[in-house]
């Protein structure tokens, strides 16, 4: 009896393709985004004065049952100890030990200490990448982007260098324009078409410069997004060859995020 309970809180906490772990998965994924917009509302000074009490009451119903959850997946994991001081196990602690904190601290202590521990329930956040189940994709084309990246990045630094040099020479210091580091600043600010204007070219030529500046932005702010874009195309087309047939009975035509065969159950080998 001990064992078949234990069979099924692990079926129901873990294991997420079954109907019970979607079930229970997409539940605590509500009550993760539920409880991080309450936290952004209490940060409201009018709406934490008018409903102080009920954001502290369900603060507090929230972390009891995240609390719950994280003893159950720290008990139910096959290794404990690396659960816990995996990334996701540290997250899931940093989202629930701000509310027990505020057991420990008189009402006395500094305001920003309080508001440093509500911060920190921000983390929950990060616990929707339990349920995010292509994180790991993700993650996948940001590596293999990385290294072209830093070749566009490195790139775009000559340009703004190059560029904030020959602003330093054409403008006046009296316009703002008093060092290259200076000038380099408003050039990232140019270039990335951000333009706070705290500093602006006077001259013809200085404005000559701009001009040509903000063109090479509008031409290159879209190139890591294309890069990024074409590596998620490439893993979306390995995936998609790896379901195409499956390798026990060539079955075709299975689903991208499918993990067994739909027609004899053999288990994908996922990247």
């Amino acid at each position: 009896m001990r064992k078949r309970i234990h069979k099924t809180v692990h079926e129901v906490v873990i294991e997420r393709n079954t109907f019970y772990g979607r079930i229970f998965d997409s539940t605590f994924l509500f009550m993760i985004i539920v409880s991080i917009i309450i936290v952004m509302l209490d940060s409201v000074p009018s709406l934490h004065a008018k409903h102080k009490l009920l954001f502290h009451k369900l603060e507090w119903g929230f972390t009891i049952l995240f609390t719950i959850e994280y003893i159950l997946r720290a008990s139910l994991s096959k290794k404990p100890k690396k659960f816990i001081f995996s990334f996701l196990g540290i997250v899931d602690l940093l989202a629930i030990i701000p509310t027990y904190f505020t057991l420990f601290l008189p009402g006395t202590q500094p305001l920003l200490a309080l508001r440093a521990l509500r911060l920190l329930r921000i983390f929950r956040i990060f616990r929707l990448s339990h349920f995010i189940r292509d994180i790991r994709f993700l993650s996948g084309a940001l590596i293999n982007s990385f290294r072209k990246i830093s070749i566009f990045l490195m790139f775009a630094l000559v340009i703004v260098i190059v560029m904030a040099s020959i602003m330093y020479l054409v403008e006046k210091p009296e316009d703002g324009f008093t060092s290259i580091p200076k000038c380099v600043y408003w050039a990232i600010t140019t270039i990335t078409t951000v333009g706070y204007g705290d500093i602006v070219p006077i001259t013809t030529a200085g404005r000559l410069v701009a001009n040509i500046l903000m063109l090479i932005g509008f031409a290159i702010i879209a190139v890591p997004t294309g890069i990024i874009t074409t590596e998620m195309a490439i893993a979306i087309r390995l995936r998609e060859t790896k379901h195409e047939v499956c390798t026990n009975c060539g079955k075709k035509g299975h689903d991208i995020n499918a993990n067994f065969c739909n027609n004899c159950g053999t288990k994908f080998e996922v990247d």
